[in-house]
């Protein structure tokens, strides 16, 4: 059965698990079942047809960007040709993320046997997107060994309610500033800002970090950082940070050689505002694989890399999901699971791997992929202890979102 008709049947069959009462129970399946469970077919990457997928999203970012510079310029109406160029971005903005997740893929070394073959294609791809492949791939991995714990991961690490409560006290008594942050404008407001800049931020200054990677300054803490006393690298990333780096020069040199030869307004138009989408995907997908009213988050003393890596979930975004993002979305349980199975068998392996997690397995397939991130934006705000002393957090809320 093809890839994409096994995750149709799963979406088919798909109900939303509810935890609504304080009653849960850690997993107790194996990392050896999961494994076991998935044919071992699925754990053979092919350098070929990994290479096709690369080829292929290349050449939709050059048929989208050669329509644009041939097309657009002959419509007559100013109104239709800043629609056209609005459309193109939205369009190249989802290409763009879909090569940025296989170059999520081979920064774990999942598109291929070859090293050589990851390295390069992830730092080709990354280095186009202005995100520095080895850099990243090194935080991204200490995310996996920590997916859900509250005191080490990196990746929308939620407030614990004691935390919540002091910072909105810091903000001062005002009353009317407790009345506003409920309001919709006032969250759109925030999160037009937030989906702008945040990803970039994060990789130049770490501003979302936790507090044992704050204690270092600002450029320690980049992810272009090589030097000594970082809380980000070892020692031993130095040089691969370096190349990081190398790689980032060159596409900000590329940049600045095309906006001499083409304007600053031509390339922005053709780069600039699907990059500035590609940065919104990247962050809507990272946040609702990981946050939900479902998902468990623990404290160290009760965290296992089994327990993170079940506190993700699926969701569903169409055809843009599995066509253009490659399933990242739609099989992210099982990439926490076993994250160098490559994208083109990640449902075969999702559907083997749901037999061994029984009810542990998260997703939700009904509710609307961006309806879904405007609801957990809103309500996902701190967790609690639902049994004290348990070491288990969830958000404070009844519905799954």
């Amino acid at each position: 059965m093809a890839p994409t008709s096994v995750m149709v049947e799963m979406q088919e069959k798909e109900t939303t698990i509810l935890l609504e009462t304080s009653e849960f129970t850690p997993p107790e399946y194996t990392m050896k079942q999961i494994h076991d469970a998935i044919p071992v077919h699925c754990f053979k990457p092919n350098t070929l047809l990994s290479f096709s997928y690369i080829l292929r999203d290349f050449f939709y970012a050059l048929v989208l960007g050669s329509i644009a510079v041939t097309q657009i310029p002959k419509l007559e109406s100013p109104t239709f040709r800043n629609l056209a160029w609005a459309a193109y971005a939205f369009c190249q903005g989802l290409v763009f993320t879909g090569l940025w997740e296989l170059a999520h893929e081979c920064g774990h070394g999942a598109l291929s046997k070859k090293r050589w073959f990851n390295h390069s294609m992830g730092m080709l791809m990354h280095s186009f997107l202005f995100v520095p492949y080895h850099s990243w791939r090194f935080t991204h991995s200490h995310h996996h060994k920590s997916t859900n714990n509250l005191e080490q991961d990196i990746a929308f690490v939620p407030d614990l309610k004691k935390d919540y409560d002091a910072k909105r006290d810091a903000r001062g008594s005002l009353e009317w500033g407790d009345l506003i942050e409920d309001m919709p404008i006032v969250t759109l407001v925030w999160l037009f800002f937030h989906q702008l800049i945040a990803f970039p931020l994060y990789l130049t200054i770490n501003n979302f970090a936790l507090s044992w990677i704050r204690e270092a300054p600002w450029w320690k803490r980049s992810h272009f950082y090589f030097g000594p006393g970082g809380p980000l690298f070892k020692d031993a990333n130095r040089n691969d940070i370096i190349i990081s780096d190398l790689g980032i020069a060159t596409a900000a040199f590329a940049l600045w050689v095309a906006v001499h030869f083409f304007g600053a307004k031509n390339v922005m138009l053709l780069y600039g505002f699907p990059y500035l989408w590609t940065n919104h995907w990247i962050l809507t997908i990272t946040y609702l694989q990981h946050t939900s009213s479902a998902l468990p988050y623990y404290s160290s003393p009760s965290w296992t890399f089994l327990r993170g890596a079940a506190s993700t979930i699926d969701r569903d975004f169409g055809f843009i999901g599995r066509h253009l993002f490659h399933g990242a979305i739609e099989t992210h349980v099982l990439h926490h699971h076993a994250s160098r199975i490559p994208f083109y068998h990640a449902a075969e392996a999702t559907a083997a791997m749901r037999q061994v997690m029984g009810t542990h397995y998260q997703s939700n397939f009904k509710t609307n992929y961006l309806l879904a991130f405007w609801r957990n934006l809103r309500n996902c705000r701190y967790v609690v202890e639902r049994k004290e002393g348990s070491g288990i957090w969830f958000f404070d809320s009844v519905k799954e979102l």
